[in-house]
């Protein structure tokens, strides 16, 4: 049993997911081969070929695969995945991008977003926002899964040793292009990465109202969020959302600011080790998860907490 794990990288590095994608193969078992398509891309390939656990490292130097074109990307890991058991990817953007076409082209069934394995054709993942577990078994020739990285621990970045070898694809499908991209600069941490975020909400009232949770977060070195109530309304751009529609977090620490808790919302902090919430409504549904909750104004609340930081 061998299993092909698509990395998340930027050419230049990888993408910390692509330790907890490792971190699942490692449940399933068997030898773990990582593939990384990208342009330039031996540095990723070298830092993929370091994890602890992986045996070979496939790299697919193309510049079609440039900025990872799922149209490109694809065809690429159905050709390959057909000698494999299982093929995973992280859920992000990428990974969601790619793999339901890699298992339409394999004809397979796609499980996607598991948060534990149970044993080679038997995985856990969320449904209903996540008030709900579904465990899957599937009886696919080769597994397409994609992998919620909250859900496992990462493994080592460094220890590995695996041999790289060169992989040759289709390349350019001449079917999509890149245009370009936006991306957002913060020194703060990587929201779904940060051990501790604060996140806000509607009760905020305005955009700059965040300014009070960018001061609290620069001191506790945490990552700042929303609920897609803040996002909706304008107040901050949406690579800040949390929730099943936006980022899935699992921080040590988690403060919810003016944030009523609604399903959507509760779905992607949930598994957060501590919910601290600080709402002036104390019937707001965020309290029932929270481990501890501050009834109070938080524009008077989240000062007086920076003065204690």
């Amino acid at each position: 049993m061998t299993i092909l794990v698509i990395a998340e990288h930027t050419n230049a590095a990888l993408a910390a997911a692509t330790l907890n994608t490792v971190a699942a193969a490692a449940k399933i078992g068997g030898d773990i081969h990582v593939l990384v398509a990208g342009s330039n891309a031996g540095a990723a390939a070298e830092a993929a070929a370091k994890i602890a656990g992986v045996a070979k490292v496939l790299v697919a130097d193309n510049a079609a695969y440039a900025n990872q074109l799922p149209e490109n990307v694809a065809p690429l890991v159905a050709e390959l995945g057909k000698g494999y058991s299982h093929i995973l990817a992280a859920a992000t953007s990428n990974g969601k991008n790619i793999l339901p076409r890699v298992a339409a082209q394999l004809d397979v069934d796609q499980i996607s977003e598991i948060i534990a394995v149970e044993s080679a054709d038997t995985f856990k993942r969320p449904i209903y926002a996540g008030n709900a577990i579904a465990t899957v078994q599937s009886s696919a020739a080769v597994k397409v899964i994609t992998v919620r990285s909250t859900g496992f621990d990462p493994v080592a970045a460094e220890g590995g040793s695996a041999a790289i070898e060169a992989v040759s694809g289709s390349a350019d499908a001449g079917k999509s292009s890149f245009v370009g991209e936006e991306l957002a600069k913060s020194d703060r941490p990587e929201l779904t990465a940060a051990k501790i975020v604060v996140s806000g909400g509607r009760g905020m009232g305005n955009g700059d109202n965040f300014k009070h949770l960018y001061s609290l977060a620069d001191k506790l070195g945490a990552a700042v969020g929303a609920s897609r109530a803040a996002v909706d309304a304008g107040f901050v751009p949406n690579d800040m959302q949390v929730g099943q529609t936006g980022k899935i977090v699992a921080p040590q620490l988690y403060i919810a600011v003016g944030i009523s808790g609604a399903i959507q919302h509760l779905a992607g902090m949930k598994d957060s080790k501590v919910i601290v919430a600080i709402n002036k409504d104390e019937e707001a549904p965020i309290f029932q998860v929270a481990d501890y909750g501050l009834v109070a104004d938080l524009f008077e609340a989240v000062p007086e907490l920076e003065k204690l930081v």
